[in-house]
């Protein structure tokens, strides 16, 4: 008798699960549930929400990647709980069985408590997300443009970027260039290129998981694209008028700014806290070897979502090709399970870290390989175009870039109102 696996999530771990598991149609069938129909390329919000490409670009139908997977079922629904001592979840107010179940619910952004921060700094994990901070700083420049008052301007004009992880790094670059490049034309009473792009970091240098002199090389990019970088800094709070921060001498000053741009946590999914087992102190589920739980087996949690500790201490990053993986290996351990075979300890095959600043700027590190420069952002283009869904996605997305390479364009400066209502 076939046994059912469920999958809840379509990012990259839970997409790379279904897929191998459509490969042994004798054995299971297979429910995938997501609340988006789509798989969404998360790298890349960062350019959706600064005009670089369009949401289409980097999203892809589930059904559409899942339709030559006959054993694979898709349903747009959310998960609100986890049963794993009945084997049952529920699925918003229905109740479903399994017999092995694949958490891979990804993340959301963190704020440390400070929720509130949400409204005046929104984070970038969805396209709803990207989409209004691109609204933003379109508006932004077209406020501006419409006063006459230098202060209010200024402000206008001042983008402060909290958190530079990669996120925060690219974010920063890439608002830097459409002022100083893009737009610098297209406006007459401001100058774009006066704009003030502002990096906030709480730790001692930027992309803190890096090499230090590859961290440090993207501190002189950041610079020379003109971005003001402030290290040791914390943000004590963010409001419609601006940030307040505490620098590395305790006092408190304010950066005075009508569009600022959250980079500087995340959080596990939820459906975490439902399960009552062992969390680590950012609620990830702290999983086996062999990614599923001591008490329950037929459970695995992979991606975001779980605490995986590698033998030297070291746990591993919510990163894509952590997750696609991770995905792999729990599929391939319910094979074995299904087949009466003892499941396999997780090994994971490091395939380094890069990030973008700028037009030709980079850093990459790779088995001990380091770059940066034109050498490390064209490896980066590389890079996020294969691990794109969709041979469609692959060429829009390369031929926009080749456009905007060559134009210094961006074809997707759309500003969407924030209400249907409006229109």
């Amino acid at each position: 008798m076939k046994k059912h696996v469920v999958i809840v999530g379509g990012g990259f771990g839970g997409l790379k699960a279904a897929k191998v598991l459509s490969q042994y149609p004798e054995l299971v069938d297979v429910t995938l549930i997501d609340k988006r129909n789509y798989h969404l390329f998360q790298p890349l919000l960062y350019q959706v929400a600064t005009a670089g490409l369009s949401p289409a670009d980097i999203a892809m139908p589930i059904r559409n990647v899942l339709s030559d997977a006959k054993n694979v079922t898709v349903y747009l629904d959310e998960v609100k709980a986890v049963h794993p001592e009945n084997n049952s979840l529920e699925v918003t107010s229905v109740a479903a069985k399994y017999d092995y179940l694949i958490l891979a619910c990804g993340a959301s952004h963190s704020y440390f408590g400070k929720d509130h921060w949400e409204e005046f700094a929104p984070g970038l994990k969805t396209l709803e997300m990207a989409t209004e901070i691109r609204r933003r700083i379109l508006m932004a420049f077209e406020s501006a443009e419409k006063v006459a008052d230098m202060n209010i301007q200024k402000e206008w004009l001042t983008f402060v970027i909290v958190g530079a992880g990669p996120t925060g790094v690219e974010m920063a670059g890439a608002i830097s260039e459409i002022a100083k490049q893009t737009m610098e034309a297209d406006f007459r009473n401001i100058s774009t290129a006066h704009t003030r792009v502002i990096l906030i970091e709480a730790g001692k240098k930027v992309l803190g998981s890096f090499n230090e002199t590859l961290s440090s090389n993207a501190l002189i990019d950041l610079k020379k694209l003109g971005v003001e970088v402030m290290l040791d800094t914390r943000v004590t709070d963010i409001n419609s008028s601006g940030v307040t921060f505490s620098g590395p001498d305790g006092r408190e000053e304010v950066i005075l700014s009508r569009t600022v741009v959250w980079a500087a946590g995340v959080k596990p999914s939820s459906i975490n806290s439902t399960l009552n087992v062992p969390l680590d102190r950012a609620g990830r589920i702290i999983v086996s070897k062999k990614l599923s739980l001591e008490k329950f087996p037929n459970l695995f949690i992979i991606g975001d979502q779980s605490h995986f500790e590698e033998d030297g201490g070291n746990v591993l990053p919510g990163l894509a090709p952590v997750a696609i993986q991770m995905g792999t290996h729990a599929a391939k351990n319910i094979i074995r399970l299904i087949k009466n075979e003892a499941a396999l300890d997780f090994k994971y095959t490091d395939k380094g870290q890069m990030a973008t600043i700028g037009r030709k700027l980079a850093v990459m590190e790779f088995k001990g390989i380091k770059a940066r420069g034109m050498f490390a952002w064209l490896a980066w283009l590389l890079v996020h175009i294969y691990y794109l869904i969709g041979f469609k996605n692959r060429l829009f997305v390369l031929m926009q870039w080749t456009w905007s390479y060559l134009t210094f364009s961006r074809g997707a400066r759309l500003i969407t109102k924030r209400d249907w209502k409006d229109t």
